[in-house]
């Protein structure tokens, strides 16, 4: 059996984590300045929990806004639950950390995407071919950029 390191799963875990800390913060002394989230996720995965009439609406996929109103905003290991009004109705939402494809501050000009990954998928991953050699005097100092999209799923 062979041994990897799931750097794609680490990073993964880690940015969660900072969306976990940015949210709590947020919870805890509110949205500062024009900071403001656009944040999308799938309403299939286990642990979503929406109104119906939502979910009708947005079988698939939902971008939620948290910006001028929210509250009840509660943050966990696992994901967070925050009230938003729609249309004049408040409606609870629980998003788990796993459903959430994408974050985004416009404000800032920040953003991240999750690409949901297919274990099938994993036969199909091409190695990268890494000799451990000493470098040469002429090469030392010089760098190389490599594209990673090879290896992405």
């Amino acid at each position: 059996m062979t041994r990897a390191i799931d750097y794609g799963g680490m990073m993964h875990r880690a940015m969660q984590g900072l969306i976990a800390e940015v949210l709590q913060n947020v919870a805890e002394n509110g949205l500062p300045g024009e900071h403001h989230f656009f944040i999308t996720f799938d309403t299939r995965e286990d642990g979503v929990e929406i109104a119906d009439w939502l979910r009708e609406r947005y079988p698939e996929e939902m971008t939620i806004v948290v910006q001028h109103w929210y509250e009840g905003l509660i943050v966990n290991q696992d994901g967070f639950e925050i009230t938003l009004n729609f249309g004049n109705s408040p409606e609870r939402l629980i998003v788990p950390f796993d459903s959430v494809r994408t974050f985004v501050d416009p404000s800032v000009e920040f953003g991240l995407r999750f690409e949901t990954q297919e274990s099938d998928e994993e036969d199909d991953i091409e190695e990268p071919d890494i000799q451990p050699d000493q470098p040469d005097e002429e090469s030392k100092g010089s760098g190389e950029v490599v594209s990673l999209d090879k290896w992405r799923k």
